[in-house]
């Protein structure tokens, strides 16, 4: 199972492309051993600025073919921890890829988020797009550290 997260935008040298690479890095580590595979960051960009519908042309043609769809949305679940890590652990025992998608500053575009097979939030207010990555991050790696029963998640 390969995990992707895929965003609008290109993070530069930053704190917050520090910590999704060490929690990305950590996930990889302790992942193989649970079958998870590996996570990395797949990023587009519309250069020319045209808005949600062109983002979602570019998100469409970077989705790994037959991965399960799922979009960081304020009109998504909102989740435990443990039931993302279920989640996870379910798209591993199925076998399936798991493409995570991050929109640019207006969103996803509605055609896209149609094409989700889950949608999740962070909450109703509304994150920027790159602390949603390192949030996403933090929980693929907590997930992975669910599965594996360690201590890192306490109840």
């Amino acid at each position: 199972m390969k995990v992707t997260v895929l965003a609008v935008g290109r993070l530069r040298k930053s704190p917050e492309l520090t910590l999704i690479t060490d929690y990305l890095d950590r996930f990889n580590k302790a992942g193989r051993s649970l079958g998870l595979g590996s996570a990395s960051v797949v990023e587009v960009e519309d250069k020319r600025n045209l808005g949600m519908a062109e983002e979602a042309k570019l998100l469409e043609r970077a989705i790994p073919e037959g991965a399960a769809i799922v979009t960081l949305d304020e009109r998504g679940q909102v989740i435990s921890s443990p039931d993302f890590a279920e989640k996870l652990g379910g798209w591993r025992d199925q076998a399936r890829d798991v493409c995570f998608i991050i929109g640019g500053a207006d969103g996803i575009d509605p055609s896209l988020r149609q094409r989700a097979d889950f949608s999740i939030s962070f909450g109703k207010m509304v994150w920027p797009h790159m602390l949603v990555r390192v949030m996403l991050a933090e929980q693929i790696y907590r997930a992975g550290q669910i599965l594996a029963g360690t201590p890192y998640h306490r109840v």
